[in-house]
């Protein structure tokens, strides 16, 4: 259903992470559950071992999603470019965050948790607002062929700052939830954080260029994707076991593959041609099926939603655009930026998740939240086409599309077409 959701969004002129995304919210506890609850339950049993064994192979998908992104990131643009990025990154943080907080201030105490102080849930609420998805953001970019254009390596490394930072805040407020914050906590996150890329650069680079020039010498192909695909996941489990987001790792690592390991591009299409056709959709279609939008029936909730969302939305759609005019890009680049950096997509549900776990959100706000990484997600890519259709293509974008081709096993006419 994920796929035909996705073929069918395409046709309508939209990426296909839009219909993969509705095929949970249709399946899920949103519409199924009310329409034909015995169906519903007869596809996704209320069990909890049972879902997790579904999430764990979207899990998968996510992780090998990132690690393949970063494989087509032009570190050479990052490095030559970085203060574009930073400066989208830290307006497109600030501006959300303070946004955020001073709304979770302000929210009736009805809709905040009875068993926490409002001051945690308006810093969760920051947390919340001012976080990306680079999963959903590199799904459509890639979806529109958008990769290798200069915006969408920008929003790619933007928004990994943007998430590193909103897990290392998510962490803080949940310290402050469970027994208090602590000076250790924050050491270690910011440590384990530096420890990851002094590895990376002392030890990941020589690592990675002699696993793929070992995997290069065999004629078997296979050996090259299975090479890769471990790199990413071992990289996103060490990430994971700091306590930082597995999605750093993988990320790290795709960025060393692609300037260190070089494997030869069509060796790996194979492998990002079962992550974009099966793995991925099934990732987007799990994460809707945490969603229950019927609590947005309850007027009081609906206004507040409709509060958040707006701020959220303007929040880090003003951050970015005026990170990018601060580095002298373009209107339309700094429209575009914007639009990308908006998605806030499954990033955000875990999020939700851990604010209900943790007792910081109750059903209502959890909702909020969840509304929030549902419609931020779907409407980035509308806003995203309009903007770069008024963005021309550089010489130095189209050389980088051909190499991104040869990842795709493209070539010819047919190569040609796509990009």
């Amino acid at each position: 259903m994920a796929t035909l959701l996705g073929r069918l969004a395409v046709r309508l002129g939209m990426p296909a992470v839009v219909g993969e995304l509705c095929t949970g919210v249709i399946l899920g506890p949103s519409i199924l559950s009310h329409i034909w609850p015995s169906l519903s339950e007869g596809l996704f049993p209320p069990n909890t071992t049972q879902f997790h064994l579904l999430d764990a192979v979207g899990q998968i998908g996510v992780l090998l999603l990132v690690g393949i992104t970063g494989v087509h990131l032009d570190l050479g643009l990052v490095k030559k470019n970085g203060l574009i990025s930073a400066n989208v990154s830290f307006f497109g943080l600030i501006i959300p965050l303070g946004l955020g907080v001073a709304t979770g201030l302000l929210l009736p105490a009805s809709l905040v948790a009875s068993s926490k102080d409002q001051t945690v849930f308006a810093l969760f609420l920051g947390v919340a607002m001012c976080v990306s998805a680079i999963p959903v953001i590199a799904k459509t970019l890639i979806d529109m062929n958008l990769l290798h254009r200069n915006v969408g390596q920008f929003t790619l490394t933007a928004g990994m700052v943007d998430d590193a930072f909103g897990w290392f805040m998510l962490s803080i407020v949940s310290a402050m939830a469970t027994s208090g914050l602590r000076t250790g906590t924050v050491a270690f996150s910011l440590a384990a954080m530096a420890g990851v890329l002094i590895f990376a650069v002392v030890a990941g680079r020589p690592l990675t260029r002699w696993a793929f020039q070992v995997a290069g010498r065999s004629s078997d192909h296979s050996l090259t994707v299975a090479v890769a695909a471990a790199l990413i996941l071992l990289s996103a489990a060490g990430t994971h076991a700091l306590g930082l987001e597995a999605i750093f790792g993988a990320f790290i690592i795709g960025i060393l593959i692609s300037e260190y390991g070089k494997p030869d591009p069509a060796r790996l299409a194979p492998l990002r041609t079962i992550v974009l056709g099966v793995l991925a959709p099934i990732f987007f279609a799990t994460a809707g099926l945490r969603m229950d939008l019927t609590a947005l029936a309850k007027p009081e909730v609906l206004l507040f939603a409709l509060l958040v969302l707006a701020i959220a939305i303007i929040g880090k759609f003003v951050g970015a655009y005026i990170g990018a005019r601060l580095s002298k890009l373009g209107h339309w680049e700094g429209l575009a930026l914007g639009a990308a950096m908006n998605a806030r997509g499954v990033i955000e549900v875990i999020v939700a998740m851990a604010g209900l776990r943790l007792g910081v959100l109750n059903t209502e706000t959890y909702t909020i939240v969840i509304l929030v990484a549902v419609v931020t997600s779907l409407m980035a890519p509308p806003l995203l086409r309009w903007a770069m259709s008024h963005v021309e293509d550089t010489p130095q974008e189209q050389e980088r599309a051909h190499a991104l081709l040869a990842y795709r096993g493209g070539g010819g006419s047919q190569g040609s077409a796509a990009a």
